[in-house]
């Protein structure tokens, strides 16, 4: 045994040693390439072995004539293939004839097989090091590793416990009766022809909604006005553990909404009925936490009900008798990829919620905690120090709550669930739930012409749900874009897809009108607006909530300020942005040119306008400074004082940077507003900038604001929207608002 070991560790430090090229040549063609011989430089002489008729006892003569020799690695590679080696043929002499052929036959093939078997690992040995150049998330997102068996819904069955999912009758069950709908090819054909119908409701804490379907029909609703658990169809722990979770947002008697605050019963209403949904009121400070509950329990709930109709029909597969002229198609029950639920968020933080909101879903409360698989990885990469932010960074409470934690906006995260077990870091194909930035999603699925690039992964995606929407504005909209023109589509691979599993609305690839997508933010913005139009085609329906600002941020100005708004003309949406800058050039600019309006800060929401003003500027050699997101602390240091002290006349100042750093600008005397801010109340944070400035300028200060009637909604955001419309409708171009006025 001795001698065996030695020899395979002798053969792993000749496989180290060896390239990945030598390597594939080796496993390809059982030898290594004759050019990577080593040949000594002397000149050896011939010699004359003799064959005997065994040519295994042959091998093993040889080896020990040219033992003075010696020997190169490729020789004792080959070693390794023979059928036979001295110290077996040692051990086996008093076995029979029969025996030892045996012997040698099996030890022959199992040498073999051990060969290819070290040759391969180390060759992924080799390809796991260059690995750890990437991020590690990136390792093990398409190949399974580690508790497949586990975690497989093709190889487990239904535990009694668990009940079956059949038993609740379809015509109840919202997720039988959206998931189980066969929609018919003239459906599929009059979407693109069907005028939209909508229709109006107002409901009690939702406020006003717009209900709207391009299919032939159109069905509201308006919420219960009281919930019993039994009525939503949860699946089973959810039912007893989330009235646990959920305390924090109740109060008062727990009737009529049950363990729903009003907000939630809404909400869930909607989400439970399988329609896309467009909230445009979140809040990090207010009802950001109680939104986020809610969505995790209708995509936890949809991925067991999913996962347990699988379970069910695998133990009804294993224990039914197969016949003659059965019917398959009622154990139609997947999609073409196990990916179903797809949630999008900006940063690590939020991904860490709710990743520990799934978790306490499945065990709140229960005695027995459940499997949860890389958890200490996970906090690791996830979590945050509390000692890395500043003790004595001021900055509003807005921020604070958008910027908690880790607020890296890189990563994706694949979630298996099965039963009472959870599994983090989940191979994406061996996934029910997806958590990832819009950055970790494009760099997975790359652009045209990219070698490296997947999205198969998205092809089955039921619920798509997107936290959060109005930071995408502030980070990288291009990459919320090419994620919806990359879902559903067909997969190029068919990821080891039972395709007699698969249902026919999927193989028709008609997947996108059955998923779900729920978009949650904090503005009415157009951008926003036109994805939840454009892209979610659901058969059930779209829901849209239209928030309504009464008086609008300029309200919160409390300094004492002119505010001119001016009105430019625009023939179309695609020609704002020349006439803006034009309008600007001409018209605003020449007001400010004189060396008594200096201290002038011209807010700019668009990097790209940004970078057009800034190039002007230079051409007409203005004396002037700029900040944007991509300026280095220096250079915000030396812009902030060239302003401060006058030395710079103009501050060229985008939105990004106050959305990120939410620095105070001292030194503002004159405000311009190249277009609406973004965010409302940004308006009135830059506004409100002057009163650090005093000395006692207060009268000479000004406020300008360009916009156009394609800023209706930003305009109904600052003003309020009876002003909002006054001044678009109005024949003057030119408004004044007065704020600060005792």
């Amino acid at each position: 045994m001795g001698k065996r070991r030695n020899r395979s560790r002798s053969q792993s430090q000749v496989l180290n040693s060896l390239s990945k090229k030598q390597k594939k040549h080796l496993r390809d063609f059982g030898e290594e390439h004759p050019f990577y011989d080593r040949v000594s430089g002397k000149e050896a002489k011939p010699q004359i072995c003799k064959l005997s008729e065994n040519s295994d006892h042959s091998s093993s003569e040889s080896d020990s004539d040219s033992e003075s020799e010696k020997v190169s690695e490729y020789h004792k590679l080959l070693a390794t293939l023979k059928n036979v080696s001295e110290e077996e043929e040692d051990e086996e002499e008093g076995e029979s004839a029969v025996e030892e052929e045996a012997e040698v036959e099996s030890e022959g093939d199992h040498r073999d097989s051990s060969l290819e078997k070290e040759v391969a690992l180390s060759d992924a040995e080799d390809k796991d090091g260059e690995a750890l150049s990437r991020p590690r998330a990136a390792e093990d997102e398409f190949t399974d590793r580690k508790h497949e068996s586990e975690f497989s819904l093709e190889t487990n069955f239904l535990e009694e416990e668990g009940g079956d999912h059949s038993a609740v009758k379809a015509s109840e069950d919202p997720f039988l009766q959206h998931m189980n709908k066969e929609l018919k090819e003239k459906d599929i054909q009059g979407v693109s022809t069907n005028p939209k119908i909508t229709q109006q409701l107002n409901w009690s804490t939702l406020g006003q909604l717009v209900f709207s379907t391009q299919f032939h029909t159109l069905e509201t609703f308006k919420p219960p006005k009281d919930i019993d658990l039994m009525t939503l169809h949860l699946q089973k722990p959810l039912d007893s553990t989330w009235s646990k979770i959920n305390g924090q947002f109740l109060s008062g008697p727990p009737k009529p909404n049950g363990p729903f605050s009003p907000l939630q019963k809404e909400l869930f209403s909607v989400m439970n009925s399988y329609r896309d949904l467009l909230y445009p009121e979140r809040t990090a400070l207010g009802n950001g936490e109680e939104i986020r509950h809610v969505y995790c329990l209708h995509a936890m709930n949809h991925v067991l009900k999913a996962n347990s109709q699988v379970l069910s029909n695998n133990s009804k597969r294993r224990d039914k008798k197969p016949r003659a002229g059965d019917d398959d198609d009622a154990f139609r029950d997947q999609g073409l990829t196990r990916p179903k639920v797809l949630i999008v968020v900006p940063f690590r933080e939020a991904a860490l919620r709710v990743v520990q909101l799934f978790i306490s879903l499945l065990e709140a409360g229960s005695k027995k905690k459940i499997d949860v698989s890389n958890k200490k990885r996970f906090k690791g990469e996830y979590g945050s120090d509390p000692d890395e932010r500043p003790p004595n960074l001021k900055r509003p409470e807005d921020y604070d709550a958008v910027f908690a934690g880790n607020i890296d906006d890189h990563f994706r995260i694949g979630v298996a669930v099965l039963q009472r077990s959870i599994r983090l870091y989940a191979p994406f194909y061996s996934s029910d739930i997806l958590i990832a930035s819009p950055l970790g999603l494009r760099t997975i699925i790359g652009a045209e012409g990219e070698k490296k690039r997947d999205f198969d992964f998205l092809s089955s995606i039921e619920i798509l749900i997107i936290d959060q929407v109005d930071i995408y504005l502030m980070q990288n909209w291009e990459h919320v874009l090419h994620l919806m023109n990359h879902m559903n589509l067909l997969p190029l691979d068919s990821h080891g897809v039972d395709f007699s599993r698969v249902r026919m609305w999927s193989l028709n690839n008609w997947s996108k009108y059955y998923r779900q997508t729920l978009l949650f933010g904090a503005l009415q913005e157009a951008q926003i607006n036109s994805v939840f139009s454009k892209y979610c085609v659901n058969y059930q329906g779209q829901v849209a909530v239209r928030s309504i600002s009464m008086t609008g941020s300029i309200s919160q100005v409390l300094v004492q300020l002119p505010h001119v708004f001016q009105r430019l003309e625009a023939e179309n949406l695609l020609s704002v942005i020349d006439a803006r800058f034009h309008f600007f050039v001409d018209k605003i600019l020449p007001q400010y040119r004189d060396a008594v309006m200096s201290h002038t800060l011209i807010y700019v929401p668009s990097y790209f306008d940004f970078v057009r003003l800034r190039n002007y500027f230079k051409k007409e050699e203005l004396n002037f400074t700029h900040i944007c997101e991509y300026t280095e602390r220096s250079g915000v240091s030396r812009a902030r004082h060239f302003f401060l002290q006058g030395e710079r006349q103009f501050l060229l100042f985008t939105e990004r940077f106050h959305f990120y750093k939410r620095y105070t600008i001292k030194g503002i005397r004159n405000l311009i507003f190249y277009e609406l801010p973004t965010y409302p109340h940004f308006y009135s944070e830059v506004c409100n900038m002057l009163k650090a400035t005093g000395g006692g300028e207060e009268a000479t200060w000004t406020c300008t604001v360009l916009y156009s009637k394609y800023d209706a909604q930003r305009l109904a955001a600052v003003v309020g929207v009876e002003r909002a419309a006054q001044m678009l409708q109005s024949k003057k171009n030119v408004h004044l608002f007065i704020t600060g006025e005792k």
